[in-house]
Formats: C-alpha cells, sequence, structure tokens
C-alpha cells in the first residue's frame, strides 16, 4: 500500500524518529507555515527518545537526568510555548563518589583539600605546574588535551578513571576534539583563581535550572500532542526500514508497525534522526561501497538503567551523583524525587536511579533483570547511600545507542557520509545519532529548526551546530561558601545549555 502527497491539499514531510530533534522538526514546520503537513515515525511506544520519561507503577523516572536551561532563544521559546507553568525551579545538587569519599561537584576547593590531602593536592599542583612546562605538543587525544590543561594527576583522580567506565575504552583512544567540544575554555588556573575570588564564568555551571514537572518526557509528549491537534501525525511503534531513493533524491520511506506489516510512505521533504550507521544500511538502492564502509567504522556507547524503589524518603539530597570508584560498576546515581516530587506517587518512599555504560550485548546488556536489580542494590549499599533491605522494587530500561562515540576512525568516516548526505536533494539528518554528535538537547533541537527552516526555503547549516561551542558539563572549582544568590543564578541560568 503507497500513501502519496497527491491526496493531501498540503506538501507532506516524513520525519524519522520521535525524540526531541524530530518532534522539534514537525512542530517547526507547522508553527512557521501551513504548507507542509508533518507524519513522524517513532519506533518505541514512547516519544522523546532518549529524553522520554518512563513509568513503573507510578513512579517516574528519566533515561539519564535532562535539565533544561540554553543560550538558543529559539530553543528557549519554544520549551516556554508548549509547557509554560508545567517548569518547575530546581536547585542543583551534585556530587563525585572518589577514593570512598564524595566531592562536592562543581569542586569546592576546601571541601576538596579535605578530601584528597595536602600533600596530594601539592603533587597536583606540581604535576600541572610541570605539564605546564612541558605539553604535549600534539593534542591528538583526550588524555593529551587534559593533561596539557589539568596536570598529569589531576587527569589521573578526576578525568581517567570515569571517562574509562562511561566509554568503555581507554582516554588515550577519544579524540581531542570530544573534549575540544564538551570541557573548553577550562584551565586549572582559571579554576583556582574562579574559587579564590568567587567569581564564577563558566556558564554551564549553574545553581538551579528548569525542570517540567513530571519529567523532559511531558515536553515531548505534550509536543507530539500539538502536532497531531494541528493536523499533523505521530505513529509510535512504526519502525522506519528502509530509505527509497531515485539518484540524488528520496522518494519514499517503508515502515514497519509492531505487527510485522509493512508499507511505504512517499513524501516531498524529509528529516531523518536515525542512527548514522542504520541510517546508511537502510538506503535503498544503497550509498556507494565507500560510503557504507564509513558508516561501519562508527561506534556507539549504550546504556542501562536500574531504577530501585525504596520503602523509605530520600537517602541523599542530590539530584545526581557521578561515581568514579572502579569498585563498582555503576556509573552515576539520580535521585528523582530531586529532580520533581511529583515523580513519584509516595513521599514516604525514594525512587533512585542507577545508570550503567554498557555495550549490547555484553555481559550488563545480556544480565537477567534480578541480577540486575541485585547488582544495583548491592553497589548502592556499598557506597553507603543506603540498605539493601530498603529496596522494595525496581524496573529497568536498556537503551542502545545512547552515545555517539568519538575514537579515532569517527571523524574521517563522518567527513565522507556528511559529505554523501549533503548531496540529496530533500533528505537532511538532525539530532544526536543524526549527525553522530554528543550534542546537548537543547542543539539537537536546533538543527531540527534549520532543518525545518531549510525545507521552507532558508539555507541553514544543521551539520555545524555546536561544531565551536561547549555547553556540557565542565570541571571547575568554586569558592567552599554560599554563592546561589538570586542574580546569580538567574545569570548562569541564561548563559548555560541543557545537559543530556
Amino acid at each position: 500500500m503507497e500513501e502519496s502527497p497527491q491526496d493531501q491539499k498540503q506538501k507532506s514531510v516524513v520525519v524519522i524518529g520521535g525524540g526531541p530533534a524530530g518532534l522539534t522538526a514537525a512542530y517547526q514546520l507547522q508553527r512557521r507555515s501551513d504548507e507542509y503537513r508533518p507524519i513522524v515515525f517513532e519506533g518505541g511506544d514512547i516519544v522523546g527518545g532518549i529524553a522520554r520519561t518512563e513509568t513503573h507503577k507510578g513512579y517516574r523516572f528519566d533515561i539519564g537526568g535532562h535539565r533544561f536551561f540554553t543560550k538558543v532563544p529559539e530553543v528557549e521559546a519554544m520549551w516556554k510555548e508548549v509547557l509554560g507553568d508545567e517548569f518547575i525551579t530546581v536547585p542543583r545538587q551534585s556530587r563525585i563518589y572518589y577514593r570512598g569519599k564524595f566531592f562536592n561537584y562543581p569542586l569546592r576547593i576546601f571541601n576538596a583539600l579535605s578530601n584528597i590531602g595536602v600533600y596530594e593536592s601539592a603533587r597536583i599542583a606540581v604535576s600541572y605546574a610541570k605539564w605546564r612546562v612541558r605539553p604535549h605538543r600534539q593534542e591528538d587525544s583526550f588524555e593529551q588535551w587534559v593533561q596539557n590543561r589539568f596536570g598529569g594527576r589531576l587527569y589521573m583522580h578526576f578525568f581517567r578513571s570515569y571517562t574509562e567506565k562511561v566509554w568503555g575504552i581507554p582516554p588515550s583512544d577519544i579524540r581531542a576534539d570530544w573534549a575540544a567540544q564538551r570541557i573548553k575554555n577550562l584551565s586549572l588556573t582559571k579554576a583556582v583563581r574562579n574559587a579564590l575570588t568567587g567569581a564564577n564564568d563558566t556558564a554551564s555551571l549553574i545553581e538551579e535550572f528548569q525542570y517540567p514537572r513530571l519529567g523532559p518526557g511531558q515536553m515531548w509528549e505534550m509536543t507530539s500532542d500539538l502536532i497531531e491537534e494541528n493536523g499533523g501525525s505521530v505513529e509510535r511503534r512504526t519502525l522506519a526500514t528502509r530509505v527509497l531513493r531515485e539518484k540524488d533524491r528520496v522518494t519514499a520511506v517503508e515502515v514497519q508497525d509492531r505487527e510485522g506489516a509493512t508499507r511505504v510512505v512517499e513524501a516531498d521533504q524529509f528529516v531523518s534522526t536515525m542512527a548514522i550507521a542504520d541510517l546508511i544500511a537502510a538506503f535503498d538502492p544503497p550509498p556507494p561501497q565507500h560510503v557504507r564502509e564509513a558508516a561501519d567504522k562508527l561506534r556507539y556507547r549504550d546504556f542501562l538503567i536500574v531504577t530501585l524503589i525504596l520503602d523509605r524518603a530520600d537517602p541523599f539530597p542530590d539530584n545526581w551523583i557521578y561515581v568514579h570508584s572502579p569498585d563498582v560498576k555503576v556509573g552515576r546515581i539520580q535521585n528523582f524525587r530531586a529532580w520533581s516530587p511529583d515523580m513519584l506517587p509516595d513521599p514516604d518512599t525514594a525512587s533512585i536511579g542507577m545508570e550503567y555504560f554498557c555495550q549490547e550485548g555484553d555481559g550488563l546488556w545480556t544480565m537477567a533483570e534480578e541480577d540486575l536489580r541485585a547488582l544495583a542494590t548491592k553497589e548502592l549499599a556499598q557506597l553507603g547511600l543506603a540498605e539493601q533491605d530498603d529496596v522494595v522494587d525496581a524496573a529497568i530500561i536498556r537503551q542502545p545507542k545512547a552515545y555517539p562515540v568519538y575514537d579515532g576512525e569517527y571523524k574521517d568516516a563522518l567527513d565522507v557520509i556528511e559529505q554523501w548526505i549533503r548531496g540529496l536533494e530533500n533528505f537532511q539528518t538532525v539530532g544526536r545519532n543524526g549527525l553522530h554528535r554528543y550534542n546537548n538537547q537543547d542543539h539537537s533541537m536546533l538543527s531540527a529548526m534549520y532543518a525545518a527552516r531549510n525545507i521552507l526555503g532558508e539555507d541553514k547549516d544543521v551539520w555545524n551546530v555546536n561544531v565551536e561551542r561547549s555547553y556540557h558539563e565542565e570541571f571547575e572549582l568554586e569558592k567552599d561558601e554560599d554563592t546561589s544568590s538570586d542574580e546569580h543564578t538567574g545569570k548562569e541560568r541564561q548563559a548555560a545549555s541543557s545537559a543530556a
């Protein structure tokens, strides 16, 4: 069965993927023009992609934490248009667990000195001086980039172990451009200066942030509803399996529903958020051999979350805790009530997200759910955050292709793919996986806004969104005293961006 745009008064745009980028593209098209009708195909049951909110027996939880703050006016305007008063203001509190101790994050100078000791602090200073005098002449890897700015010992303490846990490869195998994108414009000199003067000119280190009352998925559920109210379509449980093209023009996509039935949907324009490796494999006829070979070189990091329900109130006050310790497998821990009290149905309980970074098919990914619950329960107790007997229930979500990997081969491979995709007349890729770029939520949205404007006749470069700018969590020191005045936090909130 074929669906043709000729049967519609409007031209049609097929959007592959119902995450932040895909839904933003559809929403922006409708907002800017009534010429096109968007049709969004989402393979899962829930829209929002990695920014969706899952539920279990009334408990709501994220696939990782998603704060809402941005330097992009268009993005902020869309958030307010869609959710308005449903946003709440959340105070930020986070810590690092390392060597059996909790470090405030952003690091506070006296807390850090107390935990790490005067002797080791002196060694960090000497190491920093050494690397400033004799830095790596070339910064090819993440390891070299960080050592040049922070010294070898600080790199060893606060970068190496966590980076290896998140990515599953040595930091020496991660390209320096990942660091330049995510934590640029930083140095130990700047960090100490800010700590001593009380200044904070690092934009992302905000003291509070905006958050949807019912989790980030609330934003995307509402966006989906608005798209449909305005005449568009959002089809869930419908997976794009083939992208049909004639030379440099895409003509249709083949989609498959949950029961396995397939149909071909024609359209005038196409926007894809599909992971590039999967997208290149889906083209029919396939791209040239060198493009397919490049796509085979792209790698991804997968992710799973074990959300533990405790029969006691919050065991710790943080929004999240980074776990640098190699003694446990968990990489980050969320406390969902600290994000919003409405994420929990019972104020006398707690909902704790234990996040594990893994590869699809490895031991963690294939572990039985009861074993994952046991592992997460044991590690929560091992970290001294709760007792094993406190855990009364659990929910587990596996998320493939959560993060594009910046290894030694990705850049050359991506350049080849980008050049070929740019040659397609009516097809654009956007979002984190659509561009194979570790973008935050707001930059994924901005790339989608550009794609919508391109369809309407503008000339925006979606591939260069967030290439030179960095708004991710940055390694920083702050003064060991309260700096959270309304003016301070307000300025920072306006000057920062969303973390994914």
